[in-house]
C-alpha cells in the first residue's frame, strides 16, 4: 500500500513538472517571436526545434527537397540544420535498412520519433554517451571516433553525416572531448577524408551515403571549420573513385534559405554564436552556406 501511495506521488509529481515545463517552453516561444525571432536568444532553439518537427513531418516540403527545390521563404532566422534535416529526410527510403547516424544528429525525440524512421535498424555513433537515449526504441548506441568506426565492412544500407566532419581534429572542449587538434588557424586540417574512408568501407555495395558540412570560403573556428571548394575537390576524389555523387548546395539570402550553384557559395563566411565572429544583419543564425552531398557506393 505505501509502495503504491510513493508511487501515484511521483507520477503526479513528474505530471506536475512536464506541465510546468511545458508552459515555460510556450513563454520562450512567445516571447522569441515578440522580440523580433533574434537567433540563439531565449526560446529560439524550442521554436527551431518545432520548425524542423513539422518540415519533416510535411510531405510536400520533403518533396520538393527531393525534386532539389526548396519551399518559398523558408528557415527565416533559422540555422541550417532545418534545410539539413529536411534534405536527408527526402532521400529516406520508406523501406526497412539499416541506418547509422555518423554523429548523433537523430538522437533528439522530435527526429527520433518521425515516421519514416520507424521501421529501420538505427546505429547512432558519437564520441561519448549523452542524454537522452531511446534504448527502448532499439536504437543501438556506440562510441568511437569517426577516423575508427567499430563497424564491419559492407554493413550498412545507409549512412547520414550530418554536420559532423567539419569538427574532426577540431577543438570538441565544447562538447567535453578533450582530445588533440588542429590549433593552427591558418591551417586546414584533412583528418575528415579518413572518416569518408571507413564510411565508404562500411556501406554496402549499391549502399548510400549523406553527408552535410558548412561550405565558403576555409575558416578556422576552433570548433569547427568551414570547408572550401579544394576540400570539397579531395572529397569528390575519393566518392570517384568508390561510387557515383551528387552535390547539393544552399544559401542563406534575404532571410530564407535558397537553392545555390557552388560558385554562388564559394565566399559564403558562417557566423561563430560562441565568438560573434561572422555576424552580419541578415540573421543569420550560423553557417550562411552548406553543401550536401549523396554518395552511392559502387
Amino acid at each position: 500500500m505505501l509502495n503504491s501511495l510513493l508511487q501515484f506521488v511521483r507520477n503526479y509529481r513528474n505530471k506536475k513538472n512536464q506541465e510546468i515545463r511545458k508552459k515555460a517552453q510556450e513563454l520562450e516561444r512567445k516571447n522569441y517571436l515578440q522580440n523580433g525571432q533574434i537567433p540563439w536568444s531565449e526560446g529560439y532553439l524550442g521554436f527551431r526545434n518545432d520548425r524542423i518537427f513539422e518540415a519533416l513531418k510535411d510531405k510536400n516540403n520533403l518533396n520538393t527537397f527531393a525534386n532539389k527545390q526548396i519551399p518559398a521563404n523558408f528557415g527565416y532566422r533559422l540555422d541550417e540544420r532545418i534545410v539539413e534535416y529536411s534534405w536527408i529526410f527526402s532521400q529516406l527510403p520508406q523501406e526497412k535498412i539499416k541506418l547509422l547516424d555518423a554523429g548523433s544528429t537523430f538522437n533528439y525525440d522530435f527526429i527520433i520519433n518521425q515516421e519514416i524512421l520507424q521501421n529501420k535498424e538505427i546505429s547512432i555513433l558519437t564520441y561519448a554517451p549523452e542524454s537522452p537515449n531511446f534504448n527502448e526504441k532499439r536504437v543501438s548506441y556506440s562510441y568511437a571516433d569517426l577516423r575508427d568506426m567499430p563497424f564491419k565492412d559492407n554493413y550498412f544500407d545507409f549512412i547520414v553525416s550530418q554536420s559532423t566532419i567539419e569538427h574532426i581534429d577540431m577543438d570538441n572542449s565544447i562538447y567535453g572531448y578533450e582530445l588533440k587538434h588542429n590549433e593552427e588557424v591558418e591551417k586546414k586540417s584533412y583528418e575528415y577524408l579518413k572518416a569518408l574512408k571507413e564510411v565508404v568501407r562500411m556501406l554496402k555495395n549499391k549502399g548510400t551515403f549523406l553527408l552535410t558540412f558548412p561550405y565558403g570560403k576555409f575558416e578556422h573556428h576552433g570548433f569547427f571549420q568551414q570547408f572550401d571548394a579544394e576540400m570539397v575537390g579531395k572529397m569528390q576524389e575519393l566518392f570517384t573513385e568508390n561510387g557515383e555523387y551528387a552535390l547539393n548546395f544552399f544559401k542563406y539570402n534575404s532571410n530564407a534559405w535558397q537553392v545555390a550553384t557552388q560558385e554562388q557559395c564559394n565566399d559564403a563566411e558562417s557566423y561563430n554564436p560562441h565568438t560573434g565572429k561572422g555576424k552580419g544583419n541578415d540573421g543569420v543564425a550560423h553557417s550562411r552556406a552548406i553543401c550536401c552531398i549523396k554518395f552511392v557506393k559502387k
